[in-house]
């Protein structure tokens, strides 16, 4: 229906990229990486297309890991569905750097930035921190007593979601909203965001079962966190696995308070009428679905905890807060693209060639669109001056018992260790070289700053707070 889903890049189109290797060597050695949008995006593209607003195709990208820790596009394919005047199109794309070959390079890698960028938006960002949470918020007040220890766990991490959720449903990603004009998809941006929610699964959502997921880590013993990266110099990975870690350990330490057997976690009315709203009514469509905790011993109500944690506070920082200081110049990241490919020998195939840099921007987002998100992504990457970050409290008097306080504090201190390694690695610019990067912007954005206590705010472009509060 929507043309082949066997990808048309062959090993011709890369070898000559992989510093020697042949393509079954680089599989071997997990050099070789696929940046893939194509099946999620190819059932839209036709009505995408259709808008006045959008032309643009459905990506995938083949990136080689070097020897000195970074990647490079080696390969990208861009595809349309059939048509009833047209079979359906795949087009192979390799690096080139003058020429017709370079221009039709360049434009092809902006195609991949406007689906990813969009993709992140509606995916990454607004579906798996924004939306999923808020089940969790609703269950947590509805079911658990101010004074029980879950709730008291998990009510900083939910502070104020629930209203720029609301705000967001009135103007950003409303019908007709600032979204809707800012990304690719147009109107249907939120149609494409719930299909995604079918593949949606709690138990993935952690940092090491996401790494494993996507083939980026690999289960080792021999490994501090009982995991090896399959690129070693990944500044989210990295970073992530001591934030995650850190979490595991303080809410587990924080729940052996409360809960000294599987019997007590059975036995509390409270918690089992949370999860029972959770999985049957905030997640309802989901409730059939057998990966659910069954929330019956102490252990899972750890892993699901840790998960909640992560995803409000880390995941959405990592996903969020970056997006100014890494998206702000709209050329090196555009969301919109507004014609084809041009086919040589055409009128504006010719244009291409004659200025290359002016056909690329009559390609990407126009002028209003290019303010509009700008405006937004600044907004969005900006730190509040009330800030709460992992590891503070809004006020020392949500707990009186020492034991809690003491274990929090062991919590922070971790914290702070965690923001020393990171300066460390950042300032090792010569070994780590994807946490700078050729443009010199450090890697900062699961930086925990729990050490921070300005309440400065702005465009800091680090910081993990507690909620997702933007």
């Amino acid at each position: 229906m929507y043309g082949p889903q066997i990808s048309s890049i062959t090993a011709s189109h890369i070898e000559n990229n992989l510093d020697g290797l042949t393509v079954e060597q680089a599989l071997r050695d997990n050099r070789l990486f696929i940046l893939d949008h194509h099946d999620a995006l190819m059932p839209y593209l036709d009505r995408i297309n259709a808008l006045p607003t959008t032309k643009t195709y459905a990506s995938r990208a083949i990136v080689f890991l070097k020897k000195d820790g970074t990647l490079r596009p080696v390969a990208i394919e861009l595809s349309l569905p059939p048509s009833e005047d047209r079979e359906s199109f795949e087009k192979v794309f390799t690096p080139a750097e003058e020429g017709a070959e370079g221009a039709l390079w360049q434009l092809a890698k902006a195609y991949v930035t406007v689906n990813d960028s969009g993709c992140h938006q509606l995916i990454s960002h607004w579906l798996k921190t924004h939306a999923v949470t808020e089940p969790f918020i609703i269950a947590t007040n509805r079911q658990l007593s101010v004074m029980h220890p879950v709730h008291k766990l998990l009510s900083p991490h939910f502070r104020d979601t629930m209203n720029i959720n609301a705000l967001a449903r009135q103007i950003l990603i409303n019908g007709g909203g600032i979204l809707e004009n800012t990304v690719f998809p147009g109107k249907y941006a939120l149609e494409i965001s719930s299909a995604v929610y079918k593949h949606w699964r709690l138990d993935e959502q952690g940092l090491p079962a996401d790494l494993m997921k996507r083939g980026m880590a690999v289960v080792d013993s021999s490994m501090p966190y009982g995991l090896k990266l399959v690129i070693e110099d990944y500044p989210y990975a990295v970073d992530g696995l001591e934030i995650w870690f850190a979490i595991v350990s303080w809410v587990k330490e924080y729940l052996s308070l409360y809960y000294q057997n599987d019997d007590a976690v059975k036995s509390d009315t409270e918690l089992q009428a949370w999860w029972n709203e959770i999985r049957n009514v905030g997640h309802g469509d989901k409730r059939n679905e057998t990966w659910w905790y069954r929330m019956e011993t102490v252990k899972e109500l750890e892993e699901a905890l840790t998960t909640i944690i992560w995803v409000a506070s880390a995941l959405h920082a990592a996903v969020n807060f970056g997006q100014y200081p890494y998206a702000g110049y709209m050329p090196n990241r555009p969301t919109i693209s507004r014609r084809f490919i041009p086919e040589e020998g055409s009128r504006e195939f010719a244009e291409l060639v004659e200025n290359p840099d002016l056909f690329y921007l009559k390609t990407i987002n126009n002028q209003l669109q290019t303010t509009l998100g700008i405006a937004l992504i600044q907004i969005l990457s900006s730190h509040s001056t009330d800030e709460v970050y992992l590891g503070q409290r809004a006020t020392n008097e949500w707990t009186d018992d020492e034991r809690v306080i003491e274990a929090f504090n062991r919590f922070g201190t971790k914290l702070k260790e965690i923001e020393k390694n990171i300066t460390e690695r950042n300032q090792n610019a010569g070994k780590w070289k994807n946490r700078c990067g050729p443009t010199k912007v450090a890697y900062t954005l699961l930086y925990p700053n729990t050490s921070d206590l300005s309440h400065k705010g702005g465009l800091t472009g680090k910081g993990i707070p507690n909620s997702v509060s933007i």
